[in-house]
């Protein structure tokens, strides 16, 4: 086991990378990379983050023997890599022990693993859903000696919940606290993870260091942004958002007093690492989008997307994200009019597609609609024209789209907003065929804030252009799925602004109608609103993934019976 040169100071890396799940040695190899990395620098010791060997979350991967077998090997081979003399390691892993299935960390130096600490607190709300696939640590864990400094290491929710995990370390003589963490973004994430380990630095009286994951899994988006709390509760060093990196970090023994003992010390101080700007809230929100869309797409092998550009401001937004995050070649933009296209809509879907400098074809749907028409008119007769014909316009439309996908290998990327979908004003084999949704959690008005900060930013990263991607028509007109003369949406929702309002507290604040018309909306229009919220949910159901970015996603995060009969009436 090797020994620091000066025993008052600690070099700590944080490896910030964008593992995916279930691909283990590629997690290998990328751990083998950083901590190559973290050596250049001059590391005594790489934290890595949770699971990292796995890729996180694994959910029911971890159930077989195989996969956790592979995992273990994986971490045996990087622990016997410590023997180099080089920094040790802190990573991720999924153990099987006597106890059960744990979602553990080893900790290795000189070629072997010195220690091993599980998770305690399994997190069983949200996104999480631990407790079905992982068993808590049998015991509270104490702290690691590394090289001479006793390093508590909780694992993610060990310092949000309540069993003392934290305080446990403390009063077992932790020096530092250094926390592996699987977080995933949600709008105002970064500051909730602070005021969390400021509550635990206040508790302990020691200092934290919080190493998050980064990258996109399904619906998740890991947005990084590691960084460390004093003793003195004050932020010692702040990581990028969005983006993988290996920081050093140094940390150096404050002593009591001239002269004192090596046992009698006051703490340790982060005196050197990164202090990186946090993006506001828009420019977080589409780099979280793009994330998503762009680790979807390649984790899963897809060598290009295509898109509906129907000159609307979600599938302009969608088509930006998608240059954005993959470049304008392997975005192939499709406009499929129809009698109720606008003139605008044509020049606005052109002009978009050539602005991000796409490819952009025209693909009419007059004749497979006129077909179905015709095929159906025996069925059909004696009825009004209504709904039915006008979806059928949406389901040639998806039609064409998966052909595309099935004869080109792309994927279709689908545009359906969070407002949209809440209200079921999506059409079933339509407009929501497709594999992923950039925008599926961002509700109408967000869609709009989003394409303006686009229109003025381009966002670390990005591979589109700058300057305007989204025409400004796009933008300032009237939204309108175009499936009749002179349609638009405001036809039959309240005007955006109020619909978002209403479905944001029926949502995300699970607010009762009665609290939510004290707002001061209409109470007819929330109960029609709450009931189409309810009657949708088997259209959620069906619907591609997307990126989660409010606190609370359909999918993940609610979870409604389709099947329900429930009304709030006060």
């Amino acid at each position: 086991m090797m020994k620091k040169s000066d025993p008052d100071i600690l070099r700590i890396a944080v490896a910030q990378l964008n593992p995916t799940v279930g691909d283990i040695a590629g997690n290998l190899a990328k751990a083998r990379e950083a901590r190559a990395d973290a050596a250049r620098q001059g590391a005594d010791l790489v934290l890595f983050t949770e699971l990292f060997l796995a890729g996180y979350p694994p959910e029911d991967l971890v159930l077989k023997p195989a996969f956790l077998k592979a995992c273990e090997d994986a971490a045996d081979s990087i622990a016997s890599d410590t023997a180099d003399g080089g920094p040790g390691i802190i990573i991720g892993v999924p153990l099987k022990r006597k106890s059960g299935i744990h979602n553990a960390v080893i900790v290795a130096d000189g070629g072997k693993v010195i220690a091993e600490r599980y998770k305690i607190d399994l997190p069983n709300y949200g996104e999480f859903d631990e407790k079905r696939v992982f068993q808590p640590g049998p015991d509270m864990p104490g702290p690691v000696n590394y090289r001479g400094v006793r390093l508590g290491i909780p694992i993610c929710e060990d310092i949000w919940g309540e069993l003392g995990v934290c305080e446990t370390l403390s009063e077992s003589g932790a020096e530092i606290l250094l926390v592996p963490n699987g977080s995933p973004y949600y709008r105002g994430k970064v500051d909730i993870r602070h005021q969390v380990a400021i509550r635990q630095v206040i508790e302990t009286g020691l200092p934290m260091l919080y190493a998050n994951m980064l990258g996109g899994q399904d619906e998740l988006v890991f947005d990084g942004a590691s960084f460390a709390i004093s003793a003195d509760k004050s932020l010692a060093f702040q990581m990028s958002q969005f983006e993988e990196t290996v920081a050093l970090t140094t940390w150096k023994r404050r002593r009591a007093a001239e002269g004192a003992q090596a046992e009698d010390f006051d703490g340790w101080d982060c005196t050197d690492g990164p202090m990186s700007r946090i993006p506001e809230k828009e420019e977080a929100d589409y780099r979280a989008c793009l994330l998503g869309l762009r680790d979807y797409v390649n984790k899963n092998g897809f060598k290009n997307v295509v898109l509906g550009l129907s000159g609307g401001i979600d599938s302009a937004i969608c088509a930006a994200l998608a240059v954005d995050a993959l470049g304008e070649e392997r975005l192939r933009a499709v406009m499929m009019p129809y009698r109720y296209t606008s003139k605008d809509s044509f020049k606005d879907a052109e002009d978009c597609a050539k602005a991000l400098g796409c490819r952009y074809d025209i693909v009419p749907i007059f004749e497979p609609v006129d077909g179905f028409m015709k095929a159906l008119e025996p069925l059909f007769e004696g009825t009004e024209q209504g709904i039915t014909e006008e979806n059928l316009q949406s389901r040639a439309r998806g039609t064409i789209l998966m052909a595309i996908s099935n004869k080109f290998g792309s994927m279709v990327v689908t545009t359906g907003n969070k407002s949209e979908m809440s209200v079921g004003y999506a059409t079933l084999y339509g407009d929501m065929n497709g594999g992923f949704n950039p925008i599926k959690d961002l509700y109408k008005m967000q869609v709009y804030a989003l394409s303006r900060w686009r229109n003025a930013n381009v966002p670390a990263g990005a591979l589109g252009p700058s300057g305007i991607v989204i025409p400004t028509n796009i933008i300032d007109k009237a939204p309108s799925a175009e499936l009749r003369e002179n349609q638009t949406d405001q036809d039959s929702l309240p005007p955006y602004p109020v619909l978002d309002d209403i479905l944001e507290c029926l949502v995300e604040g699970e607010m009762g109608t009665e609290e939510i018309v004290a707002r001061g909306h209409d109470e007819a229009t929330v109960h029609r609103i709450e009931h189409l919220l309810y009657i949708a949910e088997y259209k959620r159901r069906q619907a591609a993934p997307g990126v989660k970015i409010t606190r609370k996603n359909f999918g993940r995060d609610r979870r409604y019976p389709i099947t329900n009969r429930f009304r709030d009436r006060g």
